[in-house]
């Protein structure tokens, strides 16, 4: 079973960045597409970015020209960075690989992991 690890995340005031990282084990990076997610308390699980195979990517509205998603397989990891941070971004986010689609993830593989929690302050 697939075991990817989140970390990176911490407590940042509106408009600032950070960079979370997705680390595996193996050539599980490199070999598929990766997803991150997102859980805001008391709110379902959503989606923030994803990188195919190929390293194409693609992002919902609500974070799409702040966050980008790249990939470094020579250290089996995958990036997301936040820039421009909201209040509304704070969350515990997860990364999972997936089966990519220029319109979102069509399936999530494997078990959720502890994922990295993020909070924004106004």
């Amino acid at each position: 079973q697939v075991q990817l690890v989140e970390s990176g995340g911490g407590l940042v005031q509106t408009g600032g960045s950070l960079r979370l990282s997705c680390a595996a084990s193996g050539s599980i990076i490199s070999t598929n597409a990766v997803g991150w997610y997102r859980q805001a308390p008391g709110k379902q699980r959503e989606w923030v970015a994803a990188i195919s195979n190929s390293d194409r990517t693609n992002y919902p509205d609500s974070v799409k020209g702040r966050f980008t998603i790249s990939r470094d397989n020579a250290k089996n990891t995958v990036y997301l960075q936040m820039n421009s941070l909201k209040p509304e971004d704070t969350a515990v986010y997860y990364c999972m690989t997936i089966s990519y689609s220029d319109y979102g993830p069509r399936a999530a593989f494997g078990s959720w992991g502890q994922g990295t929690q993020v909070t924004v302050s106004s």
